[in-house]
């Protein structure tokens, strides 16, 4: 395995809106990206600091689908994405070492394939490998 790379820190936010009034009034961060995930009720904006992607995510909805299951209702930080080069490679040295991936993953994400894995399995703690699109 190369060495870990931090791809972004996710975080629940009640309103997008005003957390990128916050982090631009605070850090003059602009949304690089505000996408719009209307299959998994998701509103995601990048913000893109110098040594990190910030990932900051409402929810359009209260239904409870796998985007809701997979990272919760609480708001503050949520998870931490690993880059890889291979999602599939990843998940099978990392579920060799007791990792369980979450049902319904891989699939895409915003920022590519992911994989999301059941924090009981990692210390609980929500982690995410992201293999980025091109």
């Amino acid at each position: 395995m190369n060495e870990p790379y931090v791809d972004h820190i996710g975080m629940i936010v009640h309103d997008l809106d005003e957390a990128l009034r916050l982090f631009e009034n605070l850090f003059d961060l602009k949304p690089a990206r505000v996408l719009d995930m209307d299959e998994v009720g998701l509103r995601i904006a990048t913000l893109k600091a110098s040594n990190v992607d910030l990932e900051l995510i409402q929810y359009m909805d209260q239904r409870e689908g796998i985007a809701r299951r997979t990272m919760g209702d609480r708001k503050g930080i949520n998870h931490v994405s690993f880059r890889v080069k291979d999602v599939f490679a990843s998940l099978e040295q990392f579920q060799q070492k007791g990792a369980e991936v979450i049902d319904g993953f891989p699939r895409q994400g915003s920022h590519g394939l992911v994989a999301f894995f059941r924090p009981e399995s990692t210390a609980q703690i929500l982690l995410e490998i992201c293999e980025r699109k091109g």
